[in-house]
């Protein structure tokens, strides 16, 4: 049973897979909707969104200490789609949760009966040794990417897949993401794409109803925990509200909720999420404004004389899986205090780290290879013309490769920091964005059949 929002439900799923043993995956299921004032909160979405309001001097101390007592009113994960539920999502859809599982608020009764349920077919797998060798196929991946694109899912959605991928001996890159994207509608019309939160989302028919409708972009025949296939599990699985999840006619977008864009600024790609983005940025030339690291940028933001306008691009650096080190959620870098004040409430924002589920704005994120393994990221100086254009899937810094390339002579390799223990093995074996962030040396390697001994 997983609690916590990003981490768990990917490390449990690479622990199964790695063990290969029978195993079932139970959700910890999402919170109730908040309440504040009469609006209906959505936890971290709209804590970043009164955060805002509240640095730009909009909001006072007593409406702040209520949205912290509303907005999280029972236990459970997030009640957006970030990436608690978007990984549940994908559980689901791989097969290792009984059907329907995904998004039982965590307090409903049906979540008590999901879990004695679960621990029923826990024994059952146990005594049909059905393994999770046998459900995470590349089929089921491919299922798994398709619904995390009709959700609009977690940005963070795309590194777990991978490393999860990896433990099960599947391999997927981010062309296959892009592939999948391109064909695949959102649906689902919740935050922080949409409107709607989760406990909505399981009134109006869950993950199977979702699953049904675009049953045609499904590989069915996949097996799941139940015994069964996927498409016997969800068959005929009813909408019960076609504002939450929406018609195949009537979507929130016509492509995925994560595109995958390259260029010389990402030449092993990085992710941005359009649904949940101001449209106006999605072509957009500007001039960068760079921190180094999180400090500098935090020391930066608020000063009253940084050289920073609406349409600057916004660069954080060394905050990937070395950088940082272990590539934490500041993604979402938070826009300067003067423009905030301004009315400004998005910016183009690019960083080699990630940012949390149920995060919002027109961020690049996980940009490969990181700055401090020597990215072009590591390049980037303050005032240099970054071009972002989502439709083309294009991130590209519009200086010269001679430039650039003087600038990589002088540029200072990343000190290891760590001389043994965790963190030096992190600096020495973790891989980048675009493979996952795994430990290589747990990458799923096939067992060589020894030779038979001849007596």
């Amino acid at each position: 049973m997983a609690r916590c929002c990003d981490k768990t439900v990917p490390a449990l799923i690479m622990g199964a897979a790695s063990a290969n043993l029978p195993a079932i995956f139970l959700p910890a299921g999402p919170m109730l909707k908040g309440n504040f004032a009469g609006k209906t909160l959505g936890s971290g979405t709209d804590a970043w969104k009164y955060w805002a309001e509240r640095c730009a001097g909009n909001l006072c101390d007593d409406d702040w200490q209520a949205i912290e007592d509303g907005i999280a009113r029972s236990p459970g994960t997030c009640m957006t789609m970030g990436t608690a539920s978007t990984m549940a999502a994908i559980a689901e859809t791989l097969g290792l949760t009984l059907s329907g599982a995904s998004s039982i608020p965590a307090v409903h009764s049906a979540h008590e009966r999901l879990a004695t349920s679960t621990g029923k077919r826990a024994v059952e797998l146990v005594w049909e040794d059905l393994r999770p060798s046998d459900l995470l196929t590349a089929d089921a991946f491919d299922n798994a990417i398709t619904i995390d694109m009709a959700l609009s899912g977690s940005t963070n959605a795309i590194i777990h897949l991978i490393a999860m991928a990896g433990r099960a001996g599947v391999t997927l890159d981010l062309d296959l993401f892009d592939a999948i994207s391109r064909r695949t509608p959102v649906l689902a019309n919740l935050r922080p794409a949409g409107k709607y939160l989760m406990e909505d989302f399981h009134d109006a028919g869950g993950l199977p109803a979702m699953l049904w409708r675009i049953r045609d972009l499904l590989k069915l025949d996949c097996l799941t925990v139940s015994g069964s296939t996927l498409g016997e599990d969800i068959k005929d699985a009813p909408v019960h509200n076609e504002e939450v999840i929406l018609a195949r006619d009537k979507p929130l977008s016509t492509s995925g909720g994560t595109y995958i864009l390259r260029g010389n600024l990402a030449p092993h790609g990085a992710v941005i999420k359009p649904t949940a983005a101001e449209p106006r940025l999605a072509k957009h030339i500007g001039k960068a404004v760079v921190f180094r690291d999180y400090p500098h940028m935090k020391q930066r933001l608020a000063d009253p004389d940084l050289e920073v306008t609406a349409d600057s691009v916004l660069v954080l650096q060394n905050a990937g899986p070395v950088g940082a080190p272990g590539m934490p959620e500041w993604g979402m870098l938070p826009i300067p205090t003067k423009l905030l004040k301004q009315g400004i409430r998005d910016m183009v924002r690019i960083t080699d780290a990630r940012m949390s589920g149920t995060s919002y704005g027109s961020c690049v994120l996980h940009v490969s290879p990181e700055s401090a393994k020597g990215g072009p990221l590591a390049l980037v100086q303050d005032g240099d013309l970054i071009e972002l254009d989502v439709a083309a899937r294009l991130l590209q810094l519009r200086v010269s490769d001679e430039e650039l390339a003087r600038r990589r002579a002088a540029l200072t390799p990343h000190a290891p920091r760590y001389e043994r223990g965790y963190g030096q093995l992190l600096e020495e074996h973790i891989t980048q964005a675009h493979q996952g962030c795994d430990f290589d040396f747990l990458h799923f390697k096939p067992t060589p059949t020894p030779d038979p001994e001849i007596h």
